[in-house]
Formats: C-alpha cells, sequence, structure tokens
C-alpha cells in the first residue's frame, strides 16, 4: 500500500497501516554481484521512484550485521535477493537471508537466481552444499540449520533467472 507523507515522498505501510521507510530492500553477495547486476537493479528500481535500500558499506570478515543493517529489512515492504554462486560463502548474507524470512511484516519476497540453478539453491547443491558444509564446521548445526531452512524457502520460490553476466 502506497501513499505520500508531508513531503510529497512515497511512503509505504502494511496492511495494518504501518508506515515503511523502503519500498524494497536489496540482499546480495557484494562481490558477485555489486557492479553487475545489483548495480542494474538498484538503478532501474530507483529511477522508477522505488525506496531500495542497498547496503554500500558492505562488511569485512570478522565484522557483526550493522543493527541499521536488519532496521532495514523489517522496515522494507519487499526483499529482492540476489542468489549468486558465492552467497552462501557469506554468513552475512545468510544472517540477512535469514531475518528476511523471519521478518512478520515481510509483504514479497522475490528471489532472482544469478549464474545459478533454482534447484541447486532450493536443494542446496553444488557450492551452496560446500559452502554449508564449511559453516558448519564453524558455527555449528543449529545457526546453519537456521540458514539453511531460510535457503530453502527463498529457493522454493518462483523468481527471476538471470543467467547473463550484465
Amino acid at each position: 500500500m502506497a501513499g505520500e507523507d508531508d513531503d510529497g515522498d512515497a511512503v509505504s505501510s502494511t496492511p495494518g497501516g504501518f508506515r515503511l521507510r523502503w519500498d524494497v530492500f536489496l540482499s546480495f553477495r557484494g562481490e558477485d554481484t555489486r557492479a553487475t547486476i545489483t548495480k542494474s537493479l538498484y538503478e532501474a528500481l530507483k529511477s522508477r521512484g522505488v525506496r531500495v535500500f542497498l547496503d554500500d558499506d558492505g562488511l569485512d570478515r570478522g565484522d557483526d550485521i550493522a543493527p541499521s543493517l536488519l532496521e532495514a529489512i523489517d522496515d522494507s515492504a519487499a526483499a529482492i535477493v540476489v542468489l549468486s554462486r558465492r552467497y552462501a560463502d557469506s554468513r552475512w548474507c545468510l544472517e540477512e537471508l535469514a531475518k528476511i524470512c523471519e521478518s512478520s511484516r515481510r509483504c514479497l519476497i522475490l528471489p532472482v537466481f544469478y549464474q545459478v540453478d533454482p534447484s541447486d539453491v532450493r536443494r542446496q547443491r553444488g557450492p551452496f552444499s560446500e559452502h554449508f558444509s564449511a559453516h558448519e564446521l564453524q558455527y555449528g548445526n543449529a545457526v546453519v540449520s537456521r540458514w539453511r531452512s531460510a535457503m530453502a524457502k527463498v529457493g522454493g520460490k518462483a523468481g527471476y533467472v538471470c543467467n547473463s553476466s550484465r
């Protein structure tokens, strides 16, 4: 549901009437897609007046996911998740994904399968299997089980398959 605030800017709201700051939260693995499909998606959405949250800063290895990032997920009407070969290699991407799936107000989750087979994502085969196995050694089964569940949920949704390198 969209309206305007006092400044004439578009705002999203949930069916319960909560005002949301962002229309779309864009989740992606920076080193895989920041300069390609993520950039194109961001620019296309912004040019159409869609308020998109994009984490421009990224995170350094060992850093915790920023509370502002988690707040942006909760304050978004939808999420576009760009799933690439190394998406599951990042614990931060997986934490974002789990938060997206757990968010109580989530209206829409749209996966973009970028140069990956949707069934590999859903069934966690290939690089996804390798990344999850490595994470289990480091973070344990309980944490990784949450991430696997989120990946299976998003991988099972109808989305957009993009095999080009743009």
